[in-house]
């Protein structure tokens, strides 16, 4: 039991550490947000090309996501090997976990080319509509180019932030962000003399944008010398299968549990298609929002990552367990502000998407089920952080099986059409599911968090 004098100690270690999280939370969360932002850019200039466009990007992004996302799972094994490396003062750990992240990121790229390319048919195949399948599968095709680069960027940025090094990141992001809006209005629209491409041409500026993110972010690190103290010149290591193994043995669980995620919420998606192109663009439209307000806890899991394996590198494993906890609280928090904003105006927020009164109408019954589940959301993607920091991630993909297709699942399908809920019964499902996982999530890491690795020895 803490004696009253030791109460203030606490207090102050809590802040210190939490003043830590944030100053490393912040740039990153603003990184995630300048990504999410050309989603939204996307969806407000394709939206105004008609609802038509719209179910053709969110069709094609469903995909898109549900499968990069995956991908991006596999290459996110090296951030314990990245973060541990840094604590630890292990400049080869660190070097080689980012020469085997790019190995395996062009294995990741070819795997991605071949799912996008029959992108169209694997539409029609989940029953939507033709005319929607063929140009989200264009949608698809002309961001293949970009994969390479994108993935390359992905290994980049883990190496700087497993560092603490996250300024860098965000930077190339609003640059980028300022490219993709130019060039939609080029392409979406039919300006300087080029076609109206709608939706397709939206796809064309993203693959732009996204080729030129890593060679932006290359010369930030050259010419910064950021990769001073972390790095080893290339050699035949950077294949060695046993290096290899050791980051798919994190990353492999990583991509289970983002796919088990991402795939509940795009079923979610192509049920909502049954419902109709009003409710599929209701749904994409509240989706983005919550996607929007997730980035801020999304910010805190990243800095956890980085924090609790910095950590952890350095032995300092109880430190590691209060930096968990202050994850938590903060993730949770932040989550206040924008369910206020979903219950007090959600017919306000629907008019920036869109004027049509029937998808307005739609997202005013589901954006209050958002509003309910912001702080279980925060929660799950703070331990799904925490658990990555200690290379600890087979647990969170079975939370994210259970919860999702055990449990959520199910009652979205038996709410949405049996009991003819329709999309307000789905996201009620979602709201389960995420509750579920998020629970678990702080339950595993009382019982079994980096604290307790010092116990076992780890």
């Amino acid at each position: 039991m803490r004696t009253p004098d030791a109460m203030p100690a606490l207090a102050a270690t809590v802040l210190r550490e939490a003043r830590t999280l944030l100053r490393l939370a912040l740039p990153i969360a603003l990184t995630q947000l300048s990504l999410m932002a050309m989603g939204v850019v996307d969806l407000l200039m394709v939206g105004r090309a008609g609802v038509g466009a719209v179910a053709a990007l969110a069709l094609g992004n469903t995909w898109k996501m549900g499968t990069m996302l995956v991908g991006m799972g596999l290459v996110f094994g090296i951030d314990p090997q990245i973060s541990q490396g840094h604590g630890a003062g292990d400049a080869r750990r660190i070097a080689l976990a980012l020469q085997r992240g790019f190995v395996l990121a062009a294995g990741v790229t070819v795997l991605l080319a071949g799912l996008w390319l029959p992108g169209e048919q694997v539409l029609l195949w989940c029953g939507q509509a033709p005319e929607t399948a063929r140009i989200a599968g264009d949608y698809l095709g002309v961001q293949i180019p970009s994969l390479p680069f994108f993935m390359a960027w992905v290994v980049l940025r883990q190496y700087l932030m497993g560092r603490g090094i996250v300024y860098p990141a965000l930077w190339i992001a609003i640059g980028a962000n300022v490219l993709n809006a130019g060039l939609n209005w080029v392409l979406i629209f039919g300006h300087l003399g080029f076609p109206a491409y709608g939706a397709v041409g939206s796809g064309m500026a993203t693959s732009a944008m996204q080729a030129f993110m890593p060679f932006g972010l290359l010369a930030w690190i050259r010419g910064a010398r950021l990769h001073e103290g972390a790095w080893v010149p290339w050699s035949r290591a950077a294949l060695d299968p046993a290096g290899l193994r050791r980051i798919l043995a994190v990353g492999g669980p990583i991509a289970f549990q983002l796919a088990f995620e991402i795939w509940a919420f795009q079923v979610i998606v192509f049920w909502a298609g049954w419902l109709g192109p009003e409710a599929l663009a209701a749904h994409s439209f509240v989706f983005n929002m919550i996607s929007v307000s997730f980035m801020a806890p999304l910010g805190i899991a990243l800095a956890a990552v980085t924090r609790v394996g910095n950590l952890i590198g350095l032995g300092r494993h109880r430190d590691a367990q209060l930096a968990a906890w202050v994850a938590f609280a903060i993730a949770g928090s932040v989550m206040a502000v924008p369910s206020a904003a979903f219950l007090l105006f959600p017919r306000a927020l629907g008019r920036l998407y869109i004027q049509d009164p029937a998808v307005i109408a739609a997202m005013g019954t589901v954006l209050p089920i958002a509003a309910t589940f912001q702080l279980f959301d925060g929660l799950q993607v703070a331990g799904g952080g925490i658990l990555r920091g200690m290379g600890r991630t087979r647990a969170a993909a079975l939370f994210h099986l259970v919860g999702f297709y055990v449990l959520g699942l199910p009652v979205a399908w038996y709410l949405a059409f049996p009991r003819g809920l329709g999309l307000v019964g789905l996201w009620w499902g979602l709201a389960l599911a995420l509750a579920a996982v998020a629970l678990a999530f702080v339950a595993w890491v009382a019982r079994r968090g980096p604290a307790r690795m010092a116990v076992d020895g780890a």
